[in-house]
């Protein structure tokens, strides 16, 4: 029983404030490591967006100064080669071990590699390291030239190589929920 001319808390009243603050903290630490996520997930499509439209921009200078034949390279080369001011985290040839949250070319492979830091909800298809891997893929169309329909390239794009999936993050960035690696044309970013 507690003394009327007695100041401060019982053992109950303490535990009970310590139980509220463990909760709150709880709550904002999931709340906290969920917005470190959304904002990486952000970056890495603003950088990817980047990327891609340095590619575009080399094939469209391809396109105009008619050396389209020249196009298939960049399928086969680093896509941040083409950039004026690469991204800070670009990293340069894979290496293993990659540091989180970094791009990186992995040259034998062909591929953009993108190592996650956070990924908590990200949800990939198969098993394998935390990485999204791109491919640079030619888009091609036939058209109607005089000697008859020719195949030319008409844009170039950066495909998933594995699908993905950032669960919980849906509507909360500026690439599909869903990519796959046979959706070429659902991600091509205009």
């Amino acid at each position: 029983m507690r003394d009327p001319g007695r100041r401060g808390f019982t053992i109950f009243e303490l535990a009970v404030a310590i139980v509220i603050f463990s909760a709150l903290a709880t709550v904002l630490l999931n709340r906290l490591n969920f917005y470190q996520e959304m904002a990486e997930k952000a970056k890495m499509e603003s950088e990817l967006r980047t990327i891609k439209t340095g590619l575009q921009i080399k094939l469209a200078e391809l396109i105009v100064t008619n050396r389209q034949a020249e196009a298939s390279k960049l399928e086969t080369e680093d896509p941040v080669r083409w950039l004026d001011d690469k991204p800070p985290n670009y990293g340069g040839s894979y290496r293993s071990p990659p540091e989180a949250g970094a791009w990186y070319f992995d040259a034998p492979e062909r591929q953009l590699v993108y190592v996650v830091n956070v990924g908590n909800r990200l949800d990939l298809a198969g098993p394998g390291p935390k990485e999204l891997r791109f491919q640079a893929r030619l888009v091609k169309d036939r058209v109607q030239a005089a000697g008859g329909p020719v195949e030319g390239v008409s844009g170039v794009t950066l495909a998933p190589v594995r699908p993905y999936r950032w669960s919980g993050l849906e509507g909360w960035g500026i690439l599909p929920r869903v990519l796959q690696p046979d959706q070429r044309d659902a991600y091509a970013i205009s």
